[in-house]
């Protein structure tokens, strides 16, 4: 039987279903590492543990694969940011990592994600860069994504903000998350998960879709770029939805007052 969830907002309703008892993020919060130990250490969690089993993961359970892949070779080396829907746990928080193979993906999250207890360090380490809490954090943290987009890695953002499992449409968002492109004119890719009818197996089978790459304009302000990127990459997502996710494995029902 299909499952039925009932949200009034579709920008600040949450159904991600952790139940983390959030925490803020602390004062001295650190947002590089630079020791020798750290990198060590990292290399073992990201490279050597996570990358494998998640793309085991992904394929045996979702059946997941990646359509038009070859256009994020246009970015001709540079780092560059993936700007997907938020749909899928496992998939949203290591999907790119897969995708992105040849680079080191880093990921947005909110203060949820760092509210794990003793788990700070192994999500840095997976790639964590938390939203900041303070004025300080948030410059530091914005400094942290334009210094991991300049050494030629991945940062990835969903504008959407809050999860909804399985959603097979695009929710509203606003064009807040854009002004890291817009400032520093790197490539920007939409990365839209679509989910399909499998013949065998539980769960739905996922299409992830690149498009790309989009650049801001040079004529244009920070604010008219900010705007531009955000309906280049809303209007790719709302089409590859609208047209391959096709299998509604959750449905969402707005609740009327």
């Amino acid at each position: 039987m299909k499952k039925t969830v009932y949200y009034t907002d579709p920008i600040h309703d949450d159904f991600a279903g952790t139940n983390i008892k959030t925490k803020k993020l602390c004062i001295k919060y650190k947002y590089i590492h630079a020791g020798l130990f750290w990198r060590i250490a990292r290399f073992f969690i990201y490279d050597i543990f996570a990358r494998p089993l998640v793309f085991m993961f992904t394929k045996l359970v979702f059946s997941q694969r990646t359509v038009n892949k070859k256009v994020l070779k246009k970015s001709h080396g540079s780092g560059f940011y993936l700007y997907g829907n938020h749909t899928n746990v496992l998939l949203d928080a290591y999907g790119p990592n897969i995708i992105c193979f040849e680079k080191r993906n880093y990921i947005i999250v909110g203060p949820d994600i760092m509210s794990i207890s003793g788990m700070n360090n192994v999500m840095e380490m997976l790639g964590a860069i938390p939203v900041g809490a303070t004025v300080s954090q948030k410059s530091e943290m914005h400094e942290c994504v334009l210094s991991r987009i300049r050494q030629g890695n991945t940062v990835t953002i969903y504008p959407e903000s809050h999860i909804w499992p399985y959603y097979n449409g695009i929710r509203p968002f606003s064009d807040a998350s854009f002004h890291f492109p817009a400032i520093d004119h790197k490539p920007v890719y939409a990365l839209t998960n679509c989910y399909q009818k499998r013949k065998i197996g539980r769960f739905p089978k996922v299409i992830t879709f690149v498009d790309g790459p989009f650049y801001a304009d040079d004529t244009k302000s920070i604010r008219e770029n900010m705007e531009m990127l955000h309906d280049l990459c809303f209007n790719a997502m709302r089409y590859r939805t609208g047209k391959y996710s096709t299998y509604e494995y959750v449905r969402y029902v707005r609740k009327t007052k």
